[in-house]
């Protein structure tokens, strides 16, 4: 009995059936490549951190050392004395700022209960009370609401209540975190060897930019030279990101600082330290930095008029950074759309491990980029 070939139909179904099951391969296999990326990260994150704020803080210092060696020193003595200069700014930052900063931890994480108390209690007395421009929403009918009005009262009290609850658990969160990523002999010894892993990037630089298209195992003139171009936008991106973004997150921490210390807020230090290191992160880092300062100053004050100037100073410092600093520190080297900023950094938060995986994702959103622009959107 001879086997009779599919009829059209069939042929269909069958390519169909084939399509779909290669897909779905595609698909296990990128699902897998992310959950193994974001494993070895967490696993990884002790020394990688160190790593990545030694090439910062290369990627940071190398004009610099350009400049001393154009001024007839040798790198290596350019790179030992930039390197020693800056150490010792940043020691003597340090030293002035982590004491007061220490303190305010210490009494924001023994107070962090009566906080939790305060802010419902503030809130409890807002909805009774609340302001007059406030008011038509939270009793809609005025005074005469009655039963109407204390819909959205018991709504903003059971969304208070699991605010308040929430708290510890994403304090406790943030906590275990940090520890995590630097605990122990691990914090130690990776911030001993920044500086060490700072001077072997400077002192390198130059052999690795024009030797490392060497080591490329490709011997296809085409495809080696593809991959070297493809392979230097990346860098670029890299560099240009890592380099503005350190500078712009500094900038606004000082900003942070200075604007919460005119207010009057308590641990204002302490939130311009916070804004240094999340704000390395577009968008997110701002978003907790402004919701951390509004649930301070309402504890705090209790009124409307200080939040509201916490948003004043909030929307300064946005401002800028849009219009002065970012601009001129980074200008539009990283060319990326804010909405693929915000969808990138939370991809990168969820799937890749937290805060590294937020920072990775802007250079990695603008490295894709380069790539679809080469090869994809050119020929479409």
């Amino acid at each position: 009995m001879s086997l009779q070939p599919p009829s059209p139909q069939q042929s269909r179904i069958l390519w169909f059936a084939l399509t779909m099951l290669a897909v779905a391969v595609v698909v296990g296999l990128v699902a897998g490549t992310i959950w193994s990326l974001a494993r070895i990260l967490n696993l990884l994150s002790p020394v990688l951190w160190p790593l990545a704020i030694a090439a910062v803080i290369a990627c940071l210092l190398s004009p610099v050392v350009d400049f001393f060696e154009r001024r007839k020193l040798s790198r290596p003595r350019a790179i030992l004395l930039v390197v020693g200069l800056s150490l010792a700014v940043v020691l003597g930052i340090l030293a002035s700022i982590i004491p007061p900063i220490i303190e305010e931890t210490k009494d924001l994480v023994a107070k962090a209960p009566d906080y939790a108390d305060r802010l419902q209690a503030r809130v409890a007395q807002l909805i009774r009370q609340p302001p007059d421009f406030l008011r038509h929403v939270v009793h809609p009918a005025g005074e005469a609401a009655g039963a109407a009005g204390g819909a959205p009262q018991a709504v903003l009290n059971q969304a208070t209540a699991w605010v308040t609850g929430s708290l510890p658990e994403i304090g406790s969160w943030l906590w275990n975190h940090l520890l995590k990523v630097f605990s122990g002999f691990g914090l130690l010894a990776g911030v001993a060897l920044i500086p060490v892993y700072a001077f072997y990037f400077l002192l390198e630089q130059r052999r690795i930019e024009s030797h490392w298209k060497d080591y490329l195992p490709l011997r296809n003139p085409r495809v080696r030279e593809e991959t070297f171009f493809v392979l230097d936008a990346i860098s670029g991106y890299l560099v240009a990101f890592f380099r503005g973004q350190v500078l712009v997150a500094i900038c606004d921490g000082v900003l942070y600082s200075v604007g919460f210390l005119i207010v009057g807020l308590n641990y204002a230090l302490l939130v311009g330290a916070m804004a240094v290191a999340l704000t390395i992160i577009p968008f997110l880092g701002a978003i907790v930095i402004c919701v951390t300062a509004l649930l301070l100053a309402f504890v705090q004050f209790g009124d409307w008029q200080h939040p509201a100037l916490v948003l004043a100073v909030f929307a300064v410092v946005q401002t800028l950074e849009s219009l002065v600093i970012s601009p001129r520190i980074m200008g539009n080297r990283v060319g990326l759309h804010p909405m693929v900023i915000i969808i990138a950094v939370m991809t990168g938060t969820t799937l890749l491990g937290g805060i590294l995986g937020g920072i990775l994702a802007i250079p990695l959103a603008a490295a894709l980029r380069v790539i679809l622009f080469r090869y994809v959107w050119k020929r479409s």
